[in-house]
């Protein structure tokens, strides 16, 4: 079994379901029961009929005992279109394990709860070579081809937020769930990347990825930071001052970055690696209705 997913946590995996706040009409039957009313065998409701209703679905022992004309109303089985779209680029390759694994595990666990429930499921790296070679996976004897790409994926696509998310945008014109997970360490920003997703009616969530080592860095002394994506440097001297404004930074970032969502419907998750992938599926995602 890959590294990405354990035989326990697949064990875990396959009782859960995706879950969209919004409706979406899928392309093909699926295992899950829409809001939208449809045919299936499940029956929901009654209402009254009207002329040009379909009379195979009107309910005779109801109209012999009342006279009147009822029609049955059946539950719809729908698929949904899964999107997880990962940043790799050279910011997530940092920590043990790196925000990149800690990415990909996640991907690979959403992935394998839609591949288990016929879900439509594509997962793509930010870069265009990744987005050109993911593939749209259904059905679990699809996990194989989810877990080898995933596995290719490395880091040093620094393809900024807002590319990625357009070209995302052009290849994936379905609609459903999109989970976006990155640092949102971008010196342009995340915002405008994050409107395009708003603009596509889909239900969105955004995980954003951190290590301890970020959140508390464990920092002295005279030091010479180096970026890892555009090579700028900045010489420092660590004292307690400046690791308690780096901290209040730190958090003032994250908090922002949830507020930006939460005014605009969508989901802001902090995904710190320390916390296990089955606790955070399991728990924080469960709490936040994006599985159940």
């Amino acid at each position: 079994m890959s590294e990405l997913l354990t035989p326990q946590l697949l064990n875990k995996l396959e009782r859960l379901e995706l879950v969209s706040r919004k409706i979406f009409r899928g392309r093909l039957k699926g295992e899950r029961k829409s809001r939208r009313k449809g045919q299936s065998v499940e029956f929901t409701d009654f209402r009254n009929y009207v002329p040009g209703d379909d009379l195979r679905f009107i309910d005779w022992n109801l109209y012999a005992r009342l006279d009147r004309l009822f029609l049955k109303l059946f539950l719809e089985e729908e698929d949904l279109h899964f999107y997880a779209l990962i940043d790799s680029s050279n910011s997530m390759d940092f920590g043990d394990p790196t925000k990149l694994h800690y990415a990909k595990q996640l991907a690979a666990a959403l992935g394998f709860i839609g591949l288990c429930r016929s879900d439509r499921v594509r997962i793509s790296g930010m870069g265009e070579e990744s987005q050109q070679r993911a593939l749209t996976l259904r059905g679990r004897h699809q996990l194989w081809r989810m877990l080898e790409y995933l596995e290719k994926l490395e880091p040093g696509e620094n393809v900024p937020l807002l590319e990625g998310i357009q070209r995302f945008c052009v290849r994936c014109p379905g609609r459903g769930i999109v989970v976006l997970i990155s640092d949102l360490l971008d010196k342009s920003g995340y915002e405008a990347a994050l409107r395009l997703l708003i603009a596509r009616e889909m239900d969105i969530f955004v995980f954003q990825v951190m290590t301890e080592e970020e959140w508390d860095p464990p920092l002295t002394g005279d030091l010479e930071l180096v970026d890892s994506e555009d090579g700028d440097v900045a010489e420092i001297s660590v004292s307690r001052a400046l690791l308690r404004r780096y901290r209040e930074t730190v958090t003032a970032f994250v908090q922002q970055a949830k507020e930006f969502c939460t005014r605009r419907g969508m989901t802001h998750l902090l995904a710190r690696t320390d916390i296990p992938v089955d606790q955070f599926v399991g728990n924080y995602l469960r709490e936040r209705g994006l599985v159940r």
